[in-house]
Formats: structure tokens, sequence, C-alpha cells
């Protein structure tokens, strides 16, 4: 998992030179250079450092240039840090102190549940970095990477839409992970029992189609749609429209994937919205976001057979099965979503599709903790953000398979848009 997390991060930075290594300094991404030395950081930090107590590989050096924490964002571009060559044998020197560490585990020397944590949580760190790779190259307009795992998506390219709304019984849930979950996040804990009320929640997220419907109704325009604090993002970015959309004419859109603008394709997800924009569309359409328990309940809950919700609860939308390229748009394969429609075999027992993949979905809920919440080995990871972003649920075609689940949550401040953050409705 290590290396294969490790391959993926060097196809993201592969062919960039060293100014689209460093980028402009703006909020929404980080100096690619930097951030590939921190992931490697993190790995040493939390494993070498902390659980083995090993020196850094840099010295005093490695907390001064690579901690996120005390390393504030707008200042990484200014550091003196190592050139490429020197932060990719950094990389590799932590990846070789790794395998040698994991080296020593054996049936005689059996892993401890801390080990297996942490491990585990290095590779999922990686990922998220990948993902925020992805972000980044397409913030900045680079070039399409070149990724081993892509492929030909055309089929699921032309899926086209998935209209309707499944019906979700009420009835008792329990939402979050169970401790012996295979392996889950701060934030997940614990499962709790909470009542749902009947709802209905769409089959698909909102397309580009019916996103463009809402624009030329005036959507941008009318501010009763509009929250008070959305109006204020609304009018200072001058914002009319997604913000990857590209005018090409009357009622005609082009939309930018990485360096290409390419046709709007109708029947994808809209894509790169803020949660603002979800919930003006909304107020437009006359339906809501679901809230968090909602996804959940519709992602994974059950049916039973008097026709309430059952006790059950699966793990991902599917069931128990990991998730393959039949189920949803995950691990980079596609470069970019496809359509609504498509990986029928990913349907939740209510037959709503895609809440794996594709795009994040926006939720009603601002990010709290749940009841017992204690944080893990990074105690940053979710407590500073608690009360401070909306909650996004599901993954996107970013997003690595191994590790999305159907409890995992997600979280960014209500104006955020250059993730890949769509949405559903509910009623």
């Amino acid at each position: 998992m290590m290396q294969d997390a490790r391959a993926r991060t060097l196809e993201l930075v592969a062919g960039l030179d060293d100014d689209q290594l460093m980028g402009p300094k703006i909020r929404t991404v980080n100096p690619l250079r930097w951030e590939i030395g921190h992931v490697a950081y993190f790995y040493e930090y939390f494993i070498l450092r902390q659980m083995y107590g090993r020196d850094s590989v840099l010295g005093a050096k490695a907390d001064e240039l690579y901690d996120s924490i005390s390393v504030v964002h707008d200042t990484r571009w200014d550091l003196p840090l190592l050139d490429i060559a020197a932060t990719r044998q950094y990389m590799q020197d932590v990846m070789d102190a790794l395998v040698e560490r994991l080296g020593e585990i054996s049936e005689d020397n059996l892993a401890s549940e801390a080990d297996s944590f942490i491990h585990q949580f290095g590779v999922f760190h990686e990922d998220m970095h990948t993902e925020a790779f992805l972000w980044a190259r397409q913030t900045l307009a680079y070039p399409t990477p070149e990724l081993a795992i892509a492929a030909d998506v055309t089929p699921e390219r032309e899926a086209g839409p998935y209209p309707g709304y499944a019906e979700v019984p009420g009835g008792i849930f329990r939402i979050g992970a169970e401790p012996d979950a295979p392996f889950l996040f701060d934030n997940e804990k614990w499962a709790h029992d909470v009542e749902v009320r009947p709802f209905e929640i769409a089959k698909a997220p909102v397309t580009n189609a019916e996103f463009q419907a809402f624009i030329e109704d005036g959507g941008y325009a009318r501010d009763d749609l509009w929250s008070a604090e959305g109006l204020v993002w609304r009018e200072g970015r001058e914002a009319r429209h997604p913000g990857y959309w590209v005018p090409d004419g009357p009622g005609k859109w082009l939309m930018r994937r990485f360096e290409h603008d390419i046709a709007l394709p109708a029947h994808e997800p809209v894509s790169h919205v803020t949660w603002y924009e979800a919930d003006a569309y909304c107020r437009w359409a006359g339906l809501r976001l679901p809230t968090e328990l909602e996804w959940e309940v519709a992602a994974l809950g059950e049916p039973a057979a008097d026709g309430t919700l059952a006790a059950t609860k699966r793990r991902y939308p599917w069931g128990a099965d990991r998730p393959a390229p039949r189920h949803a748009n995950l691990d980079g394969r596609a470069l970019g979503c496809v359509d609504v429609a498509a990986h029928p075999a990913g349907d939740s027992a209510f037959g709503c599709r895609q809440m794996l993949g594709n795009v994040w979905e926006w939720t009603a809920d601002t990010f709290q903790p749940f009841p017992g919440f204690q944080p893990d080995a990074y105690k940053e990871y979710s407590a500073d953000l608690f009360g401070e972003t909306k909650v996004l649920r599901g993954g996107a075609w970013t997003t690595r398979g191994r590790m999305i689940h159907g409890t995992y949550r997600n979280y960014f401040g209500p104006d955020r848009w250059n993730v890949f953050s769509g949405f559903r409705t509910c009623r």
C-alpha cells in the first residue's frame, strides 16, 4: 500500500518543471515541492519518530520545513526547501526505513494494533494528498496527469442521466463507525442510535444539465435563493456560474478539465461547486440538501421486510465487497467524472447510485463531533475543523478505493469549490 501510494505521488509530480512544482501563492493549494516533502515527513514523524524513537533523516530541519501545523500555509513558498532531487531522496530514505521496520514484523513478531493503525493512516494521509495534488493540477490548469491506472471509460461517459427519487423509510439507525470496523478515522467515533424520519433522496447527483437550467433561470441573480453568507461569497467572487465553466455563446458552455476546455458533459455530475451554490440550487428547485444522517441512511441502510428501516447496516452502498471498477468511479481511473447513470453495480439498497465515487457530495450539516469523540494520534486531523466546515460524503473520482468507506466524513469550508464537490437533493 505504501509503495502504491508513493507511485501515485510520483506520477502526479512527474513532468512538472521547477516553476510548476512551486506554483503561485494561493489559499487553496500548496506548493507541490513542499507538499510531497510533507507527505514523507508525516510517515517519519508519526511512525519512525513517535513510535520507534528514531531521529529525523533531516534533523531539526524537518520540523521547521514540513510540520503542517506549525508552518503556516502562506509561508510555505518562502521556506528554504530542499530542491526536488533532495526532496525525492528524503522521501526514499523515509520509505526505506519504513520498509525495514515492516520487514521486522513476522508471524513470530506480529504488528501491534497501534502499528497497524498508524501505517494505514500514513498511507491514507498520502492518498488524501494525492487527491490534493489532482485538485492542484486542475486549479492551476497543469497538463492532464498520466496515471498507470487510467482506462478507457467511454461506456461510463455515455451512460446518460439517472432521474428520480428513492423512498427511504424512517426508523432507528446507527450513524458512525463501530469499534470493530476494519479501519476508521477519529471523527467516525462512535456509532450511535438516532431516529430518522422517512424521506426521499435523489437517485443520483445533480447533473451539469440540471445545474445549467438553474443558471439560465437567473439562479445566480436571485438574491432570495441565497443565504446571507452565500450572497457575500457570490458577490465577492462575482460568481455567475461554477468555477470551471466557460461561456461559449447563448445557452452553451464549455468546462475546463485540467488544461483543456471540453464541451460541457450534460449528464456528468456538476462538480467544483461550493456549499452555497448547492444550497441556492436546492432553494430554486424547491428541494434541500440531505442531512449527514439522511445521506448515510440512504447509502448504507437496508429496508426491513415490513417496510421500515432494518437494524442492519452495510460498509459500502453495495454490500461488504471492497470497491472495484464496476462499483464506482474511484482511484483516478477515469481522469474525470462519468455520467450519473454509470456503475449500477454500486447501487445502495434503496437504489441510490454513485454514493461512493465520481464527486464528493455536500450535506446540509456543519461538521461536528459525534458523542464520545476522542482524537487519534494526529490530534489536529478533525478537532480543529469542528464547527467551521460543512460535511461532504462519498468520495470523488480522485479518491482511493482502499481509503473510502460509507462512514467516511470529509469536511471543507462552505466557500470551497476547487475540490471535486457536487451534491444530490433531498425532500
